[in-house]
């Protein structure tokens, strides 16, 4: 074989293994980079969950209806506290309340147990048999693993009350689930001694965790009607398509009535 037909053709399988090289390294590349982009999107996918579930969390440390965490240290669920004229524990009578809360026409059965959260159980009789919660909105609906209500705010903005505070917490479930049906108060973070008009209706089971001050005080529950509640009110949802914020449908407080 003639000497330059060698060299061509020594030439020729340089270039094949430098082609055959370079695929194979745009090929590793590739895989790699597949892979760091499958890792990415997976931290990032784990990142929006962690997100979701915290701010839930968050909001509901927070207090459920009310707009920030007070930034005096945090008192013990045994502290008690007031701001303005707070009613008697003794106004609860240590017996069981009944009347009707009826929102958006729709009348619910209720009863609070004054045996077993007289502080709260007083506040909010107090309030009815002034008709303060006659024409108050519910300005909060959750359905994004905390399914609640809120209601009792003069204000609509989630930061109103009657204008005085009080504690402490009282008759909170101790494995932290609120079952469907149930009324609790509203409170801020870390604060015992933060719970005033707001309160929230669960209308699917919901674990609400404890924080330093403990859970959240539980007056009584919804005996009847909360199968319509949810099929005007909650199953319509919150607005913008959000897990947490005012409901689709506007939600009013026509009366409230308790003896």
């Amino acid at each position: 074989m003639a000497p330059k037909q060698n060299d061509r053709e020594a030439r020729q399988a340089r270039e094949r293994l430098r082609a055959y090289q370079a695929r194979q390294t745009v090929h590793e590349h590739k895989i790699k980079r597949r892979k760091r982009d499958n890792w990415v999107a997976g931290i990032a996918a784990i990142v929006i969950v962690a997100l979701t579930v915290g701010t839930q969390l968050l909001y509901f440390s927070a207090g459920p209806g009310l707009a920030k965490a007070s930034g005096s240290p945090s008192p013990t669920p045994s502290a008690t506290a007031s701001a303005g004229a707070v009613p008697p524990k003794s106004l609860a009578e240590d017996r069981t309340w009944t009347g009707t809360m009826t929102i958006n026409g729709i009348p619910l059965g209720v009863s609070l147990d004054g045996a077993a959260a007289p502080q709260a159980v007083s506040s909010t009789v107090s309030l009815v048999q002034k008709k303060f919660y006659d024409g108050l909105t519910c300005h909060r609906l959750t359905n994004g693993g905390f399914y609640v209500l809120q209601c009792g705010d003069p204000e609509g903005t989630g930061s109103g009350g009657p204008g005085y505070e009080y504690g402490p917490i009282e008759n909170a479930p101790a494995d932290n689930v609120y079952k469907a049906g149930t009324i609790a108060m509203a409170r801020q973070s870390n604060n015992a001694s933060s719970q005033g008009s707001q309160f929230f209706i669960v209308y699917d089971d919901t674990t609400i965790p404890a924080d330093q001050a403990g859970g959240y005080t539980v007056i009584g529950q919804v005996t009847s009607g909360l199968d319509e509640l949810k099929k005007q009110v909650t199953d319509k949802g919150v607005q913008g398509g959000s897990t947490d914020g005012k409901p689709v449908v506007a939600t009013t407080i026509d009366t409230f009535t308790l003896q």
